[in-house]
């Protein structure tokens, strides 16, 4: 059996394997306990997997028919990996509104530990430095200082309302009308910047060396699309369920909300993170790259803005209660506010990084990874 023909299988035993393991957890165990969670989490991450495979699948074929920039394609693959951690942020936003919406952030800083960490898996040249694609220097650079501007304005706002907020209320808060607005603006940024780099890179023909002369039918292509896309959605159903029985089992040992908020976060990227590790291990570089910056620059623009228009709807609709006055969803305190704010610092270190030659050397990779793991830490012990 060729090293292809075992590759193209390998989503199916882990389909196969992870549905197993969520049926047995949906319909056999009845107890709503640990075993239950961990058996519910570790079929959703296998069928989470699978789905990336399967994307991984399409995008090639995608790319390869239409002689696509790969990282262009890959970038097309990081959106669809956003479902299952949406699906997910959905039971925790309804869960603990509050929890949701820092886990929603705080992916941002995982997902950039996750980019530093990954630079330094990357191929290098003689002077130890990783070059980046083209598409991610010229755009994504300006994503990462944009996402700077937005938590840094966003985070300061809300100290100064905690600060000045008038006598009689306890706990200033975002509101149905902040979230919608917030939401709707930063989408319209991801929009803006996936037409962008639709027409400015994806005529950049790929390389000799990319090209596969056995072309994927087209069929084949919606097949493992609609596929990946269906099985993302049952992988993030299930962690979802396990994140809403980590977060009862946290709660009840006396954990912190940071904390829980912290692992809840590592789960709900790991659609990107099996994503960049699929496209590493079949040294397509490109489409991993483009899924690591993608789990940073989709969580300001895409991920974040989702969550709290869900937020807002939660709330017009009853699913989740109002936390003060006649609307108002996201209380303004340390947790919410140094969780936006320290976002900052993160997206203008990695901007520097990135933008200044286009390559990552090993002191930048290194800063990167120190001053992500220095906030993660500072978040869940000050925090």
């Amino acid at each position: 059996m060729s090293k292809d023909s075992h590759t193209s299988k390998q989503w199916l035993w882990l389909l196969i394997s992870g549905m197993i393991l969520i049926v047995i957890a949906t319909f056999i165990m009845h107890t709503h306990g640990w075993m239950k969670g961990a058996i519910l989490g570790v079929g959703g991450l296998i069928v989470v997997f699978a789905s990336s495979e399967m994307m991984i699948h399409a995008v090639d074929g995608f790319a390869q028919r239409k002689n696509m920039n790969s990282f262009v394609a890959g970038t097309m693959a990081g959106l669809s990996s956003n479902i299952p951690e949406l699906v997910m942020l959905a039971f925790v936003l309804i869960a603990s509104p509050t929890v949701g919406f820092i886990v929603t952030v705080l992916t941002l800083h995982v997902g950039a530990a996750a980019f530093g960490l990954y630079c330094g898996t990357l191929p290098r040249d003689v002077q130890g430095d990783a070059h980046m694609p083209k598409p991610l220097v010229s755009l994504s650079t300006d994503l990462y200082a944009a996402a700077a501007g937005v938590f840094f304005s966003l985070g300061m706002i809300m100290v100064l309302m905690k600060l000045f907020s008038a006598a009689d209320v306890e706990t200033p808060s975002l509101s149905v009308t902040d979230l919608y607005i917030f939401g709707v603006i930063l989408l319209l940024v991801q929009v803006v910047a996936v037409i962008r780099l639709v027409k400015r890179f994806s005529g950049e023909k790929q390389s000799v060396t990319e090209r596969n002369h056995d072309l994927m039918p087209v069929m084949t292509i919606v097949a493992f699309s609609v596929a990946g896309l269906v099985a993302s959605v049952i992988g993030g159903h299930s962690v979802g369920e396990f994140a809403g029985i980590l977060v009862e089992k946290l709660n009840e040992a006396g954990y912190s909300e940071m904390f829980g908020a912290v692992i809840l976060s590592v789960f709900a990227s790991s659609g990107a993170f099996v994503m960049i590790g699929t496209a590493h291990f079949q040294k397509k570089y490109n489409i991993a790259m483009a899924n690591a910056s993608g789990a940073i620059t989709q969580v300001p623009f895409l991920v974040l803005p989702i969550a709290m228009i869900m937020l807002a709807v939660f709330t017009q609709t009853g699913i989740i209660p109002i936390f003060s006055g006649t609307d108002g969803v996201i209380p303004i305190n340390l947790h919410t506010s140094s969780v936006i704010l320290l976002g900052f610092p993160s997206m203008l270190v990695l901007w520097k990084a990135v933008q200044d030659d286009g390559k990552v050397n090993w002191l930048e990779t290194t800063s990167m990874v120190a001053i992500f793991l220095l906030v993660i830490y500072l978040l869940v012990v000050h925090g």
